[in-house]
């Protein structure tokens, strides 16, 4: 995720769509695969930052989190792209002017 390609937005609208389509179960390969990624990791660790800091990133996270006892390839390659976001808008932030009325 070093080299990542940053992004601006935390949830890009070809995600969507396959959000909303219901999932077969996983079948053998996928579920090997599935099994060696930090998934549930990576979301509870995104759920912690979004309570904290980040809530521009909620939607994208609610759609991702509904997926957590059965994930596919299509849910990891989400939580990549919302880390890819947060990456990319490290330095954005709220500014208040304590003399503003």
């Amino acid at each position: 995720m070093l080299d990542a390609k940053l992004v601006g937005i935390p949830l890009a609208n070809h995600f969507k769509h396959q959000l909303s389509t219901p999932f077969c179960p996983l079948d053998v390969v996928e579920n090997g695969l599935m099994l060696k990624v930090p998934y549930e990791s990576a979301v509870g660790s995104l759920m912690y930052l979004m309570v904290c800091t980040r809530p521009d990133i909620a939607y994208a996270l609610g759609k991702v989190s509904k997926y957590m006892a059965n994930p596919r390839k299509v849910h990891w390659e989400v939580v990549k792209w919302i880390l890819q976001y947060i990456k990319g808008t490290m330095g954005y932030g709220l500014l208040f002017d304590a003399h503003s009325h």
